[in-house]
């Protein structure tokens, strides 16, 4: 995580690994990674500099496209078809 005014690195943690797409929920001080790895990472961001994991949840292998619709509160990730795995499009309500 990077002091935007300075460009210096405030803080470091984990992630989900292929991550595509990283969104911050402005009323919940959350962020929500979706990564290629078959996770989506659900941070708290309350204090910039001591960032935690709330939730790592599973979703599927290569599922790292995604867009969050703040006004909804719903998180809507695209599940590729690979192998017996369809493709479809998953949503997650993210309010508390």
């Amino acid at each position: 995580m990077l002091d935007t005014t300075t460009g210096k690195e405030i803080t470091a943690f984990d992630i989900v690994g292929d991550t595509d797409d990283m969104f911050f929920d402005p009323e919940r001080k959350r962020v929500y990674l979706a990564g290629g790895e078959g996770f989506i990472d659900i941070l708290d961001a309350r204090v910039p500099t001591t960032v935690t994991r709330l939730a790592r949840m599973n979703t599927a292998a290569g599922a790292r496209t995604a867009l969050f619709a703040h006004e909804q509160a719903r998180l809507y990730l695209a599940v590729p078809h690979r192998g017996a795995q369809r493709a479809e499009i998953r949503v997650y309500d993210v309010r508390d």
